[in-house]
């Protein structure tokens, strides 16, 4: 089969292992820092326990995406699988109503993951705004936000023009940099004597907590929000298709990168609480470490503080720009969105949905409010959690997928596993983010969330428009072809008949 042939979505490159993989996921620990101060503000100190329970969450629900990562190493991690699961085998009417459920899943993996730019630059000029007095007299704080934004989307964009591999690279710098010190500043109060233990104990939860409806809802949607940052090692699996052992290397950088962040997770939350307070954390909720580190290491370390920090908001924002970017070249591999967003560079890079992805966080950056796009990201997440653990269900199930070779294989019954927790997420984490925005920010969040996700609709019929009138050409193949013949045919001899 010559290369004309084949679809017009390129093919990612194998040129990663499982040490690399987890380079770009360790930008994953610092998500804590949006929420930091915001969940204490509710939980109290049991903020401790949230974020503990919620990295064992990701352990159950990773441990099905690396079984599906393997059992489809073409796919790209929970995007990918999910539009591959959920398709109809040999539809012959317009519009694939399964197709349209996986193509769903990822585009909200993809809105989940994408305000993580938009996030961590407007914390990037607050912090450069409060650190650099000239900078603070020339820029408002938002103009800094639009700047810095700018700024790095840039800057990766021309690291990661160069392949996946590249992009690695930048992370164990970036790693060094900022995740080390971050685990320094979480263990040294404890090393120092900062740490009160009494400040956890003696304020565990709020003094009016009860059990009702009204608190179990706001605890639903406290999940939902740490979710969106302790499950999100994930991601680990999304390059999938560009491990050169997907067997081996995806379920070992899945789980070392859990390994890391739940204990980074864990003693971050318990050294800021244990050294300001509830109430200190709730003076300070947008960056508590800055008078953790203060009260640890003086003046100047306040200042090192936020460097740090910058560059940790530098590595995260790495570490979502390769992910969401990714999540739309698989939806254009898959058919469910336009053959454009899926144009690879000569170094397999999706370079077109790179710039959308910069694109689209640049407007994020200009509504202002960090709350409202960390809630309606939130949104997005448990969508794709929910969907991608009912497509594991449907994997493990259905007759076309259940016989597959499965390198890595998750325990006996794990799809009922799966299935709890796809329920937790939908509906309950749902319905408890939107019910916690509605009493926190209003609906503003709320809408933002549901019309992006909206969207999603009239593009997808376009796409299946477009996918029709490709398919009508002589000269079009399936997009899920490798480029070797070989490959080809050995693609064709696994092919489940269930697709």
């Amino acid at each position: 089969m010559s290369e004309n042939s084949l679809s017009a979505v390129d093919d990612l490159k194998r040129s990663i292992d499982w040490k690399q993989g987890l380079s770009i996921s360790l930008g994953v620990p610092l998500l804590i820092l949006p929420s930091l101060g915001y969940i204490p503000l509710y939980l109290s100190a049991a903020a401790i326990l949230i974020w503990g329970l919620s990295v064992v969450q990701g352990f159950f629900q990773n441990t099905a995406y690396a079984e599906m990562a393997t059992t489809f190493p073409k796919a790209s991690g929970l995007p990918g699988y999910a539009q591959h699961i959920f398709r109809t085998e040999n539809y012959k009417g317009k519009y694939d109503k399964g197709k349209l459920i996986g193509g769903f899943s990822a585009w909200s993996y993809w809105f989940a993951w994408n305000p993580v730019l938009a996030i961590f630059a407007i914390l990037v000029g607050g912090y450069l705004h409060g650190l650099f007095p000239v900078l603070a007299e020339t820029f408002t704080e938002y103009q800094l936000s639009l700047l810095s934004g700018l700024v790095i989307f840039a800057g990766l964009f021309v690291v990661n023009w160069f392949g996946l591999k590249d992009g690695a690279i930048l992370g164990y710098i970036l790693a060094a940099v900022s995740l080390i010190p971050l685990i320094v500043l979480a263990v040294a109060p404890f090393a120092t004597g900062h740490v009160d233990l009494a400040n956890i104990t003696g304020n565990w939860l709020p003094a009016d907590w009860t059990w009702d409806m009204h608190h179990v809802l706001i605890l639903f949607g406290i999940f939902a929000i740490a979710q969106w940052s302790a499950c999100g090692w994930e991601t680990a699996a999304i390059y999938g298709p560009e491990y050169k052992n997907p067997a081996k290397d995806v379920p070992k950088a899945l789980y070392a990168c859990g390994i890391i962040c739940f204990f980074s997770y864990v003693l971050v939350q318990t050294a800021v609480i244990g050294v300001l307070g509830v109430d200190g954390v709730k003076a300070e909720p947008v960056s508590p470490l800055i008078p953790v580190a203060r009260a640890v290491f003086g003046q100047a370390g306040s200042i090192v503080t936020i460097i740090v920090l910058i560059a940790a908001m530098v590595l995260i924002i790495q570490t979502a720009y390769l992910g969401s970017s990714r999540a739309m070249h698989s939806m254009s591999a898959e058919g469910n969105l336009p053959k454009v967003f899926g144009k690879t560079n000569g170094h397999g890079t999706p370079f077109v949905a790179l710039l959308v992805t910069a694109a689209f966080n640049m407007v994020l950056i200009s509504l202002g409010s960090l709350a409202a796009i960390l809630a309606a990201a939130a949104i997005g997440y448990t969508c794709a959690n929910g969907i991608s653990l009912f497509a594991y269900v449907r994997a493990r199930k259905h007759p076309a997928f259940a016989q597959l070779e499965r390198p890595f294989k998750a325990p006996k019954g794990w799809k009922h596993v799966a299935m709890l927790f796809g329920l937790f997420n939908l509906p309950l984490c749902l319905i408890g983010v939107v019910y916690l925005n509605s009493l926190e920010i209003g609906w503003t969040s709320t809408w933002l969330g549901f019309i992006v996700l909206a969207l999603y609709i009239p593009i997808w019929f376009y796409s299946q428009r477009e996918s029709r009138r490709a398919n009508h050409e002589p000269a079009a193949a399936a997009p899920f072809l490798a480029r070797d013949p070989d490959e080809d045919a050995a693609a064709l001899e696994e092919l489940p008949t269930g697709r």
